[in-house]
């Protein structure tokens, strides 16, 4: 395991608070918390993002997720247990995680905006924006994953 490069925490506050304030936005949307997480960890999956792998693991957990639907996440397609609605959120997900391999299919959106609004693709479209960029800084300073404790309600 590589030693943490940089924290991005205290090196630019400013721009830390400015990425917080975005998940204090998406947290107040409208979109289901447990979509949100999962949809992260989906991204977070696909960039190999320890940190944010461990952080929306415990969040989902801490929301009562299973371990059956946490560990077949990356095969959501063959599996019964992911709703359309989640399912439409994953494929949306990876497609704008995957940008350059498809730049969004438009058989991904449509099949997104059957079960989103313009409002809640807008809001979908910016956790999964928001929790890339997050990953990229995680990664690039080698976050050490495993000290996030997950919120009680």
């Amino acid at each position: 395991m590589s030693e943490q490069r940089f924290n991005f925490f205290k090196a630019a506050p400013e721009a830390y608070k400015a990425m917080s304030g975005v998940e204090t936005y998406l947290r107040g949307c409208g979109l289901e918390e447990g979509l949100l997480h999962l949809v992260k960890m989906r991204a977070s999956q696909i960039n190999g993002c320890a940190f944010c792998l461990d952080m929306h693991s415990k969040d989902l957990r801490a929301l009562g997720e299973t371990e059956q639907r946490l560990y077949t996440l990356p095969a959501w397609r063959e599996c019964p247990w992911f709703n359309e609605r989640e399912r439409a959120a994953l494929a949306w997900t990876e497609a704008l995680t995957l940008v350059t391999e498809g730049h969004v299919p438009d058989a991904v959106y449509e099949e997104a905006r059957q079960h989103f609004n313009e409002k809640e693709l807008t809001d979908l479209s910016i956790a999964i924006t928001t929790i890339n960029a997050w990953n990229r800084l995680s990664i690039a300073a080698r976050t050490t994953p495993g000290s996030y404790k997950a919120k009680t309600s």
